[in-house]
């Protein structure tokens, strides 16, 4: 496993007059969805529109565009970085992207990151329920899927990385979740995450040596730059049927998201510092 970087050198990084962002960096870069204009991605292999489908469920169907009924619009200048996408009410629509060409998988050796900005305050703008603000499966939440969500039930609400390999291999003997250890849980915690919706705060999950076939998957969780959990080795075997997969975001969330982008390998900490310090966002990478 990588070995993360003290919070004194994060510090030094950032506050360096000639760091710059590296080539490898932007050259990593698959997908990026900025929101500025509108809410299609300016970069990804796969279709750029934004996509609206009827339900959470599979088969998630999907059309191009916004929801029609403007529960999640565009939000001219109150992003991070220019323009932002904005979560009205909680919904119960797709709102995303299609994960061919977009969200890079590999059946083996798999890596990737995913980084975005949230402006929210938990326990005060999102309706009661789970909220998913990110989640990538052709399946179920609990099987084969990446999430980031803030949890229902806690005061106040935790934020939590959610990684969860194909349910056959994480749960074998099909276990009730709501009984089980916490430990047994494919989860990186934050207990007090540090979100109000009078600033943004970022966030990044890495993952590497998926489908590998041997207990040494692992995932990284960073909050504004800094560490903040992990997803400890184990086997993250995913199988996906990519005509199903979607890339989804705002699920029950209320409040602004900006600046999505999508890397095909893990960053190190240290990349992470640069992702976060980048004076135009991920766009400065593209120039």
């Amino acid at each position: 496993m990588r070995r993360l970087l003290p919070l004194f050198g994060v510090a030094l990084l950032v506050g360096c007059s000639t760091f710059q962002p590296s080539s490898r960096l932007g050259s990593s870069l698959v997908f990026h969805a900025p929101f500025d204009g509108t809410a299609d991605a300016a970069l990804g292999a796969g279709d750029h529109r934004i996509q609206t489908g009827p339900s959470w469920g599979a088969p998630r169907n999907t059309t191009p565009g916004l929801p029609p009924e403007k529960t999640v619009v565009l939000a001219p200048g109150a992003g991070r970085f220019g323009d932002a996408l904005r979560f009205e009410k909680k919904i119960d629509q797709v709102v995303g992207y299609r994960v061919p060409g977009n969200f890079p998988f590999r059946t083996n050796q798999w890596s990737g990151t995913v980084s975005f900005w949230l402006r929210v305050t938990p326990d005060e703008d999102i309706e009661p329920g789970y909220c998913d603000v990110i989640q990538v499966t052709s399946k179920a939440w609990d099987d084969a899927s990446f999430f980031v969500e803030f949890t229902k039930d806690e005061k106040p609400r935790e934020m939590r990385l959610g990684v969860y390999a194909d349910k056959k291999v994480w749960n074998p003997n099909n276990c009730d979740w709501g009984k089980m250890p916490m430990e047994e849980k494919p989860l990186a915690r934050v207990l007090r995450p540090p979100f109000r919706r009078d600033r943004w705060n970022h966030v990044v999950f890495t993952w590497e040596n998926f489908n590998t076939g041997r207990p040494d998957g692992v995932c990284q969780f960073y909050v504004d730059g800094v560490p903040a959990g992990s997803i400890s080795a184990r086997e993250q075997t995913f199988h996906w049927d990519l005509s199903q997969s979607v890339m989804m975001l705002g699920l029950a969330y209320t409040g602004w998201m900006d600046d999505l982008a999508v890397f095909d390998r893990a960053l190190s900490p240290a990349e992470v510092v640069t992702l976060h310090a980048l004076p135009g966002g991920v766009s400065d990478l593209r120039k």
